[in-house]
């Protein structure tokens, strides 16, 4: 009980500290953001990002973040400071029903979707942060973003380099360094305002973001193997609000057993790299953070590869995929009348590939299924036959002009066009008429043009 109590409260001063951490980014004028990794390594972006810019990274990427985002040139006089800015437009092949926000249309939305101040970088020798604070353009509200505060220690052990490991964040996966996982899962912009995927996701795709705190260790063995192991806690309705997250989409109280675990083996040839891993999260809910109240318990259970071919880096190929298997016990969802069976499951599939040439013009296929057991009262309104089942295909070709040594700016700018289109086989559970009201999965297809940069 001691030690229990020590968490929470060492979790309550965490939390505290990320919101501040969040307000100081917010109150940083414009002028002192830029790409603060690269000016802190004296790489260009393209020795951490594949295709010089988004989430997938090079080994050489994969190691700075287990390393707690500390590693420099030793110049010092860099702020860790960074911004960014997504812009798009979004066209479904068939006008929806109603705008998906306020300010927003049933279709053809050209919008400013976010716009982020980050504290991204070295903060001391050991000690590194990525603290993202974001205005949202389509709700029209800011709120503290993605969080992974990390101390890391580099010592050998049985003769092998060996880094241990320290990791405060506010998402279960936001810390995972091989990025596989869904919170850094392609295709790594969509579409806030179209159709990404269907409405039913495992609990570790997001249903915890940013409305928890967790604290886990991790070590990385001999560049090779790494294991991690950690726990969460709800925050508060209060501490949500505050963050900006609002109280009305609350997930409740997490059980004390909530559980993170993460085991990866990565092979890096120089030219080319292969990392295998396994993955878990176990929670109980208990929605209405009442004591004695029923729970829902979610065992999640996922398997994850990804292969990179980097050569001269003049053609680079990367090969991703990942699946996770849900067991749900619906127990508070039963009592309710929010589900009809107590046991029920939801798989998650997901698998893409990419080309860029010179790291500049890239070519992204994806592709993403949702499979899970009927239920007429937890897939009910826009479900079709109480499925939550959808299928479909993501092409994506862009253009990334900025991020290499000689680019433009270097180090101080990055910019990514892009051209996504979403194709839909199946959409909650019907490819006809999913609704109920006539609409079809393929009415759901999404063009999606952005515009990223980051300064």
């Amino acid at each position: 009980m001691r030690i229990g109590f020590r968490l929470a409260s060492a979790t309550r001063k965490v939390a505290f500290a990320l919101g501040s951490l969040a307000l100081l980014c917010a109150g940083m004028p414009s002028a002192h953001a830029v790409p603060s990794f690269a000016r802190q390594t004296g790489q260009d972006c393209a020795a951490c990002h594949v295709g010089a810019y988004g989430p997938q990274l090079t080994p050489y990427g994969v190691k700075f973040k287990i390393g707690g985002y500390t590693d420099t040139d030793g110049k010092e006089g860099k702020l860790p400071l960074s911004g960014m800015v997504v812009a798009a437009f979004t066209r479904t092949a068939k006008d929806q029903q109603d705008p998906p926000a306020d300010h927003t249309h049933r279709n053809n939305n050209l919008a400013l979707e976010e716009a982020s101040l980050f504290l991204a970088g070295r903060l001391s020798d050991k000690v590194g942060a990525f603290v993202q604070a974001t205005y949202d353009g389509i709700e029209q509200r800011s709120s503290l973003d993605h969080a992974d505060v990390r101390l890391a220690h580099t010592l050998e052990l049985g003769g092998k380099e060996t880094v241990l490991g320290l990791t405060v964040n506010n998402n279960p996966g936001v810390q995972d360094p091989f990025n596989t996982l869904p919170t850094w899962g392609f295709p790594y912009a969509g579409p806030a305002l179209g159709f990404g995927g269907g409405d039913a996701a495992t609990l570790f795709n997001g249903g915890l973001e940013h409305r928890v705190l967790g604290a886990s260790a991790y070590a990385f063995v001999d560049n090779s193997l790494y294991a991690e192991l950690g726990t969460y806690r709800s925050l508060s309705p209060a501490v949500q609000s505050r963050s900006g997250q609002g109280r009305d989409e609350d997930i409740g109280r997490l059980g004390g057993n909530t559980a993170y675990w993460r085991l990866a083996w990565l092979q890096d040839w120089k030219k080319q790299n292969l990392s295998l891993g396994l993955f878990g999260f176990n929670a109980n809910i208990q929605p209405e953070r009442l004591g004695g109240a029923p729970t829902n318990k979610y065992r999640d259970l996922g398997v994850d590869a990804s292969y990179q071919f980097l050569g001269t880096r003049e053609h680079v190929g990367t090969l991703y995929t990942s699946f996770i298997r849900e067991r749900q016990t619906r127990n508070d969802l039963v009592l309710n009348g929010g589900a009809d069976k107590r046991a029920g499951t939801l798989n998650e599939f997901r698998i893409n590939a990419s080309y860029y040439y010179l790291q500049t013009w890239g070519l992204s296929v994806g592709r993403f299924a949702t499979r899970g057991n009927r239920d007429a009262s937890l897939y009910g309104e826009g479900y079709a036959n109480g499925s939550p089942n959808t299928s479909g295909s993501v092409l994506q070709a862009d253009w990334t002009p900025w991020g290499k040594e000689d680019s433009w700016g270097a180090p101080w700018a990055n910019l990514r066009l892009g051209v996504q289109y979403t194709l839909f086989d199946k959409f909650n559970g019907a490819r006809r008429n999913y609704d109920g009201n006539g609409r079809d999965a393929k009415d759901n297809d999404t063009l999606f043009l952005f515009a990223w940069t980051s300064f």
